[in-house]
């Protein structure tokens, strides 16, 4: 045993860590894969009444092609839409400055290179396109050439059609309520199985409805495919421009002012009794919604004055005469001529259809699930003057409050007689204005779609041990640790005992 412990301990050391180190070598291992990270977008949102940009950003790997999105952030850029600014030289691309400056500060830096932004207006750019096309390229020229500035990936400014906001929207409503995929227990994505919904869109300057359907489209115009998650899409789809919220009041106005023929004083049923407005006459008809309501001669500088009367009657009267049911050329049609299946499902409704919803049921304490009780919200508020609406509804908006009545009117047209819901198929509509955390409109829609074109990331890949060989090698630490020790104590021993016989 003495000559055991007279063994040098560092060689010994060194012979078990090597082979330990031999051990290693021989020891399988398996390829482990990092996640590659997140990679990010942009999407500016260029409504008709204002612009909104959004920051998405998903796992690079993707699913099945498609990006795995979630809204980042959102700003909301300050004044109007960009088509406001046409004949502005530079300020619609100003306008924008701000929010591209916090999109700068919110992703990181070594990601803005390979950061896709894109521009996409909607129905108030479709109209300055279709009145002036020069002024369009302008704006959007100008736009294009701000966002170019920035350290971004820029890939283009663009009107969509009205087909493409519809479907985007739709994509962007059936991602948010798991309709797509969904995160099984196993840590894995799959398809969810689950039935879509259609989507109700109800902007400044058009208004779209989307949804799936097993019924034949028979107008190609309004049938788009899309491809998400690997499964093909087949939709129906159509956008009314000229029937967005704001564009639907003007033309209503135009409609009354024309009606009473273009008298200076008009009498104006959607209006709430007590409330007076002057405005000119540029105002109304400088819209290539109203062409058809404008007088052959004209002074634009010219004042009216309205007076509201707050008659539910007469205004559901004025409202339906927007809506053209005559001459359909299909089996079927909303308005308009234009080809409609039955509506079938559930649907979300979204955007102002949201907002005048959520008013109807805060100012008249119904809750409005059924036709009845739209009709009867309706007609509740349009009998309110204007005093009564600003005392029951404070927060709203005080430059909406004078078009509740017809904004709610125009729903329940929109919806009933136009869309063709009815007693069975009206509770199926939710409206809403987020899922989750995320804004519902079609930009979310638009990114999921376009990062089917954007190349996916390869994850990393690394050597890593297995459970049961991690588990071997500590064994044998542990061993060779308590050796050293033992070896250690026993050379300590020895040396206090050789100096203690010194001292005999």
């Amino acid at each position: 045993m003495a000559q055991f412990s007279s063994l040098p301990i560092a060689p010994i050391a060194l012979l078990l860590f090597g082979l330990v180190g031999i051990l290693l070598l021989t020891i399988p291992s398996q390829d482990v894969q990092d996640a590659p990270g997140f990679l990010y977008g942009i999407v500016l949102d260029a409504g008709s009444s204002h612009t909104s940009l959004y920051i998405y950003k998903w796992p690079a790997d993707k699913q099945n092609g498609t990006g795995v999105v979630t809204q980042h952030s959102e700003c909301s850029v300050d004044g109007g839409g960009i088509s406001s600014y046409a004949g502005q030289v530079g300020a619609a691309g100003r306008s924008l400055r701000a929010c591209l400056n916090r999109a700068v500060e919110e992703i990181p830096k070594e990601k803005h290179p390979n950061t896709p932004v894109y521009l996409g207006a909607t129905a108030g750019m479709r109209l300055l396109n279709k009145s002036s096309p020069q002024q369009s390229d302008q704006v959007l020229a100008e736009v294009g050439s701000e966002i170019q500035s920035f350290p971004f990936s820029y890939r283009g400014a663009v009107i969509l059609s009205g087909r493409e906001e519809g479907a985007y929207g739709w994509v962007t409503v059936n991602y948010l309520q798991g309709n797509f995929i969904k995160f099984g227990f196993v840590g894995r994505w799959f398809s969810s199985g689950r039935a879509t919904v259609g989507a109700l869109d109800f902007g400044g300057a058009s208004t779209q409805i989307t949804f799936v359907t097993q019924q034949k489209v028979e107008d190609e115009a309004n049938r788009k495919e899309l491809r998400l998650y690997g499964h093909v899409y087949s939709l129906y789809t159509h956008s009314f421009l000229c029937y967005g919220q704001d564009q639907l009041l003007k033309k209503l106005l135009a409609q009354i002012v024309k009606s009473q023929g273009y008298a200076p004083e008009v009498n104006h049923p959607c209006y709430p009794a007590n409330f007076t407005r002057t405005l000119k006459m540029e105002n109304i008809f400088d819209s290539p919604c109203t062409v058809q309501y404008k007088p052959d001669t004209y002074n634009p500088q010219r004042s009216l004055t309205l007076r509201g009367s707050g008659h539910y009657q007469n205004c559901f009267h004025n409202v339906s005469e927007l809506f053209r049911y005559d001459g359909c050329p299909f089996s079927r049609c909303s308005f308009d001529k234009v080809f409609q299946p039955k509506v079938t499902g559930n649907f979300m409704a979204f955007s102002a259809f949201y907002f005048i919803h959520s008013s109807l049921q805060k100012v008249t304490g119904v809750k409005v699930s059924t036709p009845l009780q739209l009709e009867n919200a309706t007609k509740t508020v349009c009998s309110m003057n204007y005093s009564q609406l600003q005392m029951m509804s404070e927060a709203e908006n005080p430059d909406r409050l004078k078009d509740f009545c017809a904004s709610s009117v125009f729903i329940k047209a929109l919806l009933l007689r136009g869309y063709g819901f009815d007693d069975a198929s009206f509770p199926g509509i939710s409206f809403q204005n987020t899922a989750g955390d995320a804004s519902v409109g079609w930009a979310m829609g638009y990114m999921l779609v376009l990062s089917n074109l954007l190349p996916a990331e390869s994850a990393g890949v690394r050597k890593s041990l297995t459970v049961g060989a991690w588990g071997m090698l500590l064994f044998l630490f542990i061993v060779l640790l308590i050796i050293c020790v033992c070896l250690l104590f026993r050379a300590r021993s020895k040396r206090k005992k050789g100096g203690d016989e010194s001292t005999i």
